[in-house]
């Protein structure tokens, strides 16, 4: 545990900045908060968080995130993840965006849902990770006005999850949390941590008037910092990176569907063909491989990067008609991503 004096100070030396930092690295983990406009609702029905939920599903097929902790709450959600891929930008439009078109698409509203931007602490997960996931998972019980009596009862946190009480989604990341738990009997020692409370550390982070960007001492900002300007370095020299090879996304879809690459890569002729294989390795390239538009259109010998686009839009309409297309394309994901 770093001590209160580095804490301190570097509390002294963030919240004399005139913004906060925006850091961003390979496997950094944060914790990434938002709320409403005004602090209006954002969830109202179980329709509303089951679609945010829907977002970190894809947020994680796509961009490789990992969720190690949740708590939804009407006005505000709380994230504890890990950016395997240094990509924390590119995950949160994804999440904030998409939730916002939906939001609207059931509220039949429009505009801007969040008061803005979302708030991420960059986290030493060795020595913060497990408080940091008490203190997302009390969020209910800690409120002005109780939610639930038992916090277990509480539906739209991971807290259930981790009590062994509700089946953890294939998205959810809980190993971290538990090795840092030290303790075999995961659920029941992972119960009494949380029913001791949150620690005073933890509070008084928070309850400061302007919360910094990083929990942790002076010498893990140090080190966030080089890392977030290697990665910056390393984007600017060398262009987009594919976190997965768009070679290796073609051979996998064209492995699941005994086909050969080239095959793969030619368009069927004739109005009205659907070639499923083809469509889901362009858009496996777009959201696994983090391919621009112009980049599948040359891949795939499409005259212009649009068709790409409305390739992958009816694609997706097809995946919400038939669950075996969805199957498909996640089997596929799930062997790509880490």
């Amino acid at each position: 545990m770093g001590s209160n004096l580095d804490l301190k100070y570097l509390y002294f030396i963030l919240e004399s900045m005139p913004r906060p930092l925006r850091m961003e690295y390979k496997d950094a983990f944060y914790h990434v908060m938002n709320r409403g406009s005004g602090r209006r609702k954002v969830f109202h029905t179980a329709e509303y968080y089951a679609a945010f939920l829907k977002g970190i599903e894809e947020a994680h097929l796509r961009f490789g995130m990992e969720i190690h902790a949740y708590c939804l709450m009407a006005n505000h959600y709380d994230l504890l993840i890990k950016t395997p891929r240094g990509n924390l930008s590119r995950v949160m439009r994804h999440i904030d965006g998409l939730y916002t078109q939906r939001h609207n698409r059931l509220r039949k509203s429009e505009g801007a849902l969040f008061r803005g931007r979302y708030k991420a602490i960059v986290v030493d997960a060795s020595q913060y990770l497990l408080q940091l996931s008490r203190y997302l998972h009390r969020n209910p019980l800690e409120a002005n006005k109780p939610l639930v009596e038992v916090l277990e009862d509480y539906p739209w946190s991971s807290y259930a999850t981790y009590l062994g009480r509700s089946q953890a989604p294939r998205w959810m990341s809980r190993d971290a949390v538990y090795a840092a738990l030290g303790n075999r009997q995961h659920y029941r020692a992972y119960q009494i941590y949380v029913n001791q409370g949150i620690d005073q550390e933890i509070a008084e982070f928070y309850r400061l008037k302007h919360t910094p960007s990083v929990l942790g001492n002076k010498q893990f900002r140090e080190e966030s910092l080089k890392r977030s300007k290697s990665l910056h370095r390393e984007i600017a020299n060398n262009g987009s990176i594919h976190p997965v090879s768009l070679a290796r996304i073609i051979q996998a879809v064209a492995n699941y569907y005994q086909l050969t690459g080239p095959a793969l890569k030619r368009a069927k002729r004739g109005q009205g063909n659907r070639n499923i294989p083809r469509w889901i390795a362009m858009k496996l390239c777009q959201e696994v491989g983090s391919a621009r538009l112009t980049e599948i259109a040359a891949l795939f010998a499409v005259s212009h990067y649009s068709t790409v686009s409305q390739t992958i839009g009816r694609l997706n309409r097809l995946m919400g008609e038939s669950s075996q297309y969805d199957k498909d394309y996640k089997a596929i994901s799930r062997d790509l991503t880490p």
